[in-house]
């Protein structure tokens, strides 16, 4: 093995035993899969200044995870999210100078850029209040599914804000559709599960005992299942939105050759022809 190649294996490293200090962070017995369980149930879990940047630095960081593959996004206690934390974040930026707001708002859509880029596929398990920065971390996830209860609100107009925050005008129509994210983005009203599952926003919606497993089972069978190849199409999902078909199509013909050049995909073929379940090891 080349000097280069130990170098990049060198970087990859275990987040089994990752140490969170602004939320909680689990993993399956064998790593494979996360859970992100933001925590202060007191307050609808809030997001703050310190929150924002870990979660924006933790999703940077699992590039080089070496086990997690699949990541769910949840909140305790009843509540998804209910934005950012009014008395930590939104009054001091009233006091903030124009360089230090747009500080903020660029870190923020940083943890944006950092959910889509990670290789491994976000499922939020939403319940309750899923507000402002909250309904953005749904958004930004990979699929979503909600309990009946929840309430979705991109608010900013509520507090004198734009509708577009953290690429809101950018992502949220492609998921429902223009008109239907302009109703919200200018409205700030709360979207019902059913409308969400109804418009695309929701995969499923289940009950509040059973969403978070109902999630942990998607991001399992995810974690278990071509995850090398899930990465390439999360990474064209995202990269052909400003792609003409022409581009689209040649780029598409280049990440699939990529993935035909892996061991899994002649493990897939092999398991297939002696009619037993293939193991994907990633490469």
């Amino acid at each position: 093995m080349s000097e280069q190649m130990s170098a990049m294996r060198g970087a990859l490293r275990p987040f089994k035993d990752y140490k969170a200090r602004h939320f909680l962070w689990e993993t399956s017995d064998d790593g494979r899969v996360a859970t992100i369980r933001l925590n202060r149930p007191d307050k609808k879990n809030p997001l703050t200044f310190d929150s924002y940047a870990e979660l924006r630095d933790l999703f940077r960081d699992l590039a080089y995870a070496s086990d997690v593959r699949a990541v769910v996004l949840a909140g305790e206690g009843g509540n998804f999210c209910s934005g950012g934390d009014v008395f930590e974040i939104i009054e001091p930026l009233t006091r903030m100078s124009m360089p230090d707001l747009l500080a903020f708002t660029r870190m923020t859509g940083d943890l944006v850029k950092a959910m889509r880029k990670c290789p491994q596929q976000i499922i939020a398990a939403v319940d309750g209040i899923c507000a402002g920065a909250g309904a953005i971390l749904a958004m930004a996830s990979d699929l979503r599914y909600a309990t009946p209860e929840a309430k979705t609100a991109f608010l900013f107009t509520r507090v004198g804000l734009a509708g577009a925050d953290m690429g809101a005008c950018g992502i949220l129509p492609r998921i429902i559709g223009q008109g239907r994210a302009a109703e919200l983005l200018y409205s700030g009203r709360a979207m019902t599960a059913q409308e969400g599952q109804a418009w695309g926003f929701y995969n499923a919606l289940h009950s509040a005992d059973v969403i978070e497993g109902k999630a942990a089972d998607v991001a399992r069978s995810l974690a278990d299942g071509p995850w090398f190849a899930h990465g390439v199409t999360k990474t064209m999902m995202n990269q052909e939105w400003a792609m003409g078909i022409d581009e689209m199509i040649e780029s598409e013909a280049q990440a699939q050759a990529i993935c035909m050049a892996t061991g899994d995909f002649r493990r897939a073929f092999e398991a297939f022809a002696a009619r037993r379940k293939p193991i994907f090891e990633g490469n």
